[in-house]
């Protein structure tokens, strides 16, 4: 009885996807002004959906079909579960690499949701999309480049690696030199992406909806809708190239202390366009490759302290941040003509690519998400609520939003002890125990949380990962570096508001008072420091 249940729903889903793939296959045709590229579409639409169909179904059915009858909780359901999760993140990965484009980067958006969808999720999308995307033909890279440039690879650079040094989901990566004898590194655009990827997203939002239709507890709706808004840009290469400009910008014109130790490739202008981009190319390492960062004579906590800064200063007074740093996006140089510091050590540059996806923080957004910063920091549990209020968190849920942003429980966030956002590795079970535990509540505050917040969630999740990936646990020390830009975004703020001498007064005094308690902090910290030193 129940098999049969599960079986007609399954057939009404994929009916019901279908049908719809199938009429809008129809109408495409008969309204294109581009006949040959819809016929095009609607030979592959209708197996892509095809796939995603059953994909959805049999992984949705194998969650029911696996749990049927087991007590929830007991050591039994949480085995199955767990097996269930794996059998699902496997099945996604399959398509995911069988249909490409959009659907590589919804894998990657998945495995940088840490603690927000199953671990098994992100650990297997991790290891697989990042890295192992599929690759567009030589063939195929000379026609995009002859259209676009009006010559072949051979007649316009003076050498041309035919293999690809990288391949993502949108573009792979090919080294060249110019004419003039210039090593520049090529992103052209895979061929597919420009046919198929209004339709592919419309096919990916349609199963996410239908499933949500059927499993109401399932809804990441508004993962197809940045998607939706933020793939069009990613696919138009001049404003990656513009981004990566104004990036550069900001950080000599706001952030001048750090600038030289952030770097983004220059752009040859005259051998780029929407769907290839030329750059110059940099020598450099991944920033999660520990053992290459150390052979470059380079500390990798001090890595991990300039990866915090960096994105500090992006989110809390530039407003302009880089969305997706994962370690495939950022590399690891030694800081040129830099000297090392009194123990010999080389100082890091970090250098960062592919500045396709970027959000503004508008002032209001920004400034009150610095100040909700500033208060996990401090343990301020008012400051704490009022700014993830403000943020659209919501009087019952701003301590999920706290916790999700730290990674720690409520009574944790608010301990005044100096390493209490600190995770360990032990920590990391019983945070993914709380995540499944408060699933419904997690995707109510997504639905609430303004887009460019969740971007914000993505973006800390990225460097989660870096930070655990080169000092193997979240640092205390990033921690005070983001109180303080945070802080400092925060008084800047009043700065601006404020003027008369009075109130410049009181700002002057905010300021001392933040010297005062960060030093008090460091000074915690190296004792602490020192202690476990002592205890090894």
């Amino acid at each position: 009885m129940a098999a049969r249940s599960l079986l007609r729903t399954r057939t009404k889903l994929f009916l019901a996807t279908t049908a719809a793939g199938t009429g809008a296959g129809a109408a495409m045709i008969l309204t294109s002004d581009d006949p040959a590229s819809a016929l095009k579409l609607t030979t592959t639409v209708p197996i892509r959906l095809f796939r995603d169909s059953v994909t959805a179904a049999t992984i949705a059915f194998d969650y029911k079909y696996s749990l049927w009858g087991l007590l929830e909780g007991s050591a039994e359901w949480t085995q199955a579960k767990h097996e269930a999760h794996i059998r699902g993140a496997r099945r996604l990965q399959e398509l995911c690499f069988r249909n490409g484009g959009i659907y590589i980067k919804l894998g990657q958006h998945i495995s940088q949701l840490e603690y927000l969808v199953p671990e098994e999720y992100v650990q297997i999308m991790r290891e697989s999309m990042l890295n192992k995307c599929p690759v567009s033909s030589y063939n195929q890279v000379c026609q995009v480049i002859k259209k676009e440039l009006g010559a072949s690879p051979d007649e316009i650079f003076e050498e041309f690696d035919p293999v690809p040094v990288a391949s993502a989901s949108l573009a792979q990566v090919h080294v060249a030199r110019t004419r003039d004898g210039q090593r520049v590194a090529v992103k052209v655009q895979h061929t597919h992406m420009t046919d198929t990827a209004a339709a592919d997203t419309a096919t990916v939002g349609l199963i996410v909806n239908t499933l949500h239709r059927f499993f109401p507890a399932f809804d990441y709706r508004w993962l197809i809708d940045e998607i939706h808004e933020s793939l069009p840009k990613e696919l138009d290469f001049m404003v990656e190239a513009k981004n990566s400009v104004k990036c550069m910008d900001n950080f000599r014109r706001l952030s001048p202390h750090i600038a030289r130790f952030v770097y983004a490739p220059l752009v040859y202008w005259n051998l780029s366009t929407s769907k290839l981009l030329t750059m110059e190319y940099i020598d450099g390492v991944q920033v999660n490759d520990l053992k290459s960062i150390q052979e470059l004579g380079i500390h990798p906590r001090d890595v991990a302290k300039l990866m915090s800064q960096t994105f500090a200063e992006m989110m809390f007074k530039h407003g302009f941040v880089h969305c997706d740093p994962h370690a495939a996006n950022v590399l690891v140089r030694q800081l040129p003509s830099g000297n090392g510091s009194i123990f010999g050590r080389k100082k890091p540059q970090l250098v960062l690519l592919d500045h396709g996806l970027y959000k503004d923080l508008d002032d209001t957004i920004r400034i009150n998400y610095a100040a909700l910063w500033k208060g996990l920091v401090f343990s301020d549990a008012k400051a704490i609520k009022e700014n993830s209020v403000k943020l659209g968190a919501g009087e019952d849920l701003y301590a999920l939003f706290a916790g999700i942003l730290t990674m720690r429980p409520w009574d944790r966030v608010i301990d005044p002890a100096v390493d209490h956002l600190v995770v360990n590795r032990s920590d990391r079970s019983e945070l993914q125990m709380y995540a499944s535990q408060y699933f419904p509540q997690i995707t109510e505050l997504l639905r609430r949380l303004p887009r460019v917040i969740l971007l914000m969630l993505k973006t800390n999740d990225c460097l989660r990962a870096v930070s655990n990936a080169l000092i193997q646990e979240s640092s205390l020390e990033s921690f005070l570096i983001v109180g303080r830009v945070s802080s400092e975004a925060v008084i800047e703020s009043k700065l601006w508001q404020k003027r008369s001498i009075l109130s410049r007064l009181d700002i002057w005094l905010e300021r001392l008072l933040l010297e005062t308690r960060l030093f008090g902090m460091h000074i915690a910290l190296w004792l602490l420091l020192l202690r476990r030193a002592l205890t090894l």
